[in-house]
């Protein structure tokens, strides 16, 4: 998923933070304290998450963090019932943020944190499987996150491969900086709302086009190109066309996204049929991009290998971006709770430019 923000406020700095900081220049992304190519190949979803949260300023054991998690399944399961017709939207977004309108706020930004990382997981999977026709199915508090995701997404139990590939994906995603989303969590907390609502908008803000990125379209691309021999023949008609490459550069990174790299190792182990050709048309964009856009840095985002992954895995692909927000929400939640603790509101100035007009 891409990162867009508003030109106009690109590079301003609006907080300090301890939860993630990203080089775009040198193309590195480190996430609590750790690179995130580190933390991906090294630690699951829960891990890090409790990790991200305790950035934030809410500390958690990471084994009972994997507990608590899976018991906030079960309680979002069990309100499905109480949620109206928010997953019988035609989209996935806008029925995660139907589904997690429904969350009462306790007050306490670490438990309504836990049962908006749980919650997002459930409604996402459940959307699916009602866009589907199928019946949706019940969490289990005994699977680590990515693979009761998996579960409850696909009907089926999922291979270690297809768990291990989403936890790096959702670990990739977790957090990346000030982006528009998180800006947004981050300005709703500064009001002293609570995380829900935070939570909330931050889906909101996801949901527009220029934020939440196509990794769906990725898929078409390729489907459209079908063997590496067409990559390059088919990029150059596209850009004669007038069209844009799909995950082919990023709003902060001058150089390849760092979590590319990271997805394109995990992808290996699924044997999808579809990394050779990934390859092949990000070779042949990178290689064309570069001779027609000099003074364009466009390299391979997380949106590229991103597409493959969750194709490799099972999901589909009107689902690729609830599933960003899955991963995110956890990050989401400890800017809140991070904004908490300084306890001063977000009012960025405006300058005028609409004239006098006497009345």
């Amino acid at each position: 998923m891409g990162e867009a923000s508003s030109s106009g406020l690109d590079g301003v700095v609006v907080a300090d933070t301890n939860i993630s900081d990203v080089d775009g220049e040198r193309g590195h992304l480190v996430i609590a304290g750790s690179p995130v190519e580190q933390l991906a190949t090294q630690h699951g979803f829960e891990t890090v998450a409790a990790r991200v949260l305790a950035a934030g300023g809410h500390t958690i054991d990471p084994g009972a963090f994997r507990s608590l998690l899976g018991r906030a399944r079960e309680v979002a399961w069990e309100l499905i019932p109480r949620l109206g017709d928010a997953l019988d939207a035609a989209d996935g977004m806008e029925a995660l943020r139907a589904s997690l309108a429904h969350l009462r706020a306790s007050g306490e930004d670490g438990a309504d944190a836990v049962a908006a990382i749980g919650s997002a997981a459930v409604y996402a999977a459940a959307w699916s499987r009602k866009r589907a026709g199928q019946v949706p199915i019940a969490p289990s508090a005994q699977l680590d996150h990515a693979a009761d995701y998996l579960r409850m997404s696909r009907g089926t139990t999922p291979s270690p491969e297809a768990v291990r590939a989403l936890d790096a994906y959702l670990v990739t995603v977790i957090d990346h900086g000030m982006n528009a989303s998180t800006f947004t969590a981050r300005v709703i907390t500064s009001t002293g709302s609570d995380l829900i609502s935070a939570i909330v908008g931050a889906v909101g803000a996801l949901k527009g086009p220029l934020h939440g990125g196509a990794p769906g379209p990725v898929l078409d691309m390729l489907d459209a190109i079908g063997k590496p021999a067409q990559a390059e023949s088919w990029i150059l008609d596209e850009l004669a066309a007038g069209h844009r490459i799909m995950g082919m550069g990023h709003r902060i990174y001058r150089v390849r996204d760092p979590r590319a790299a990271v997805l394109e190792t995990a992808v290996k182990a699924l044997a999808s049929d579809r990394l050779e050709l990934a390859r092949a048309v990000e070779q042949a964009a990178a290689k064309i991009l570069r001779e027609r856009k000099p003074d364009r840095p466009l390299a391979a985002n997380v949106e590229f290998y991103t597409a493959v992954l969750l194709d490799g895995v099972g999901l589909p692909r009107e689902q690729f971006s609830p599933t960003f927000a899955v991963g995110r929400v956890a990050g989401w939640s400890a800017h809140v709770i991070e904004q908490r603790r300084t306890g001063r509101l977000i009012r960025p100035g405006s300058r005028y430019v609409g004239g006098l007009t006497a009345i």
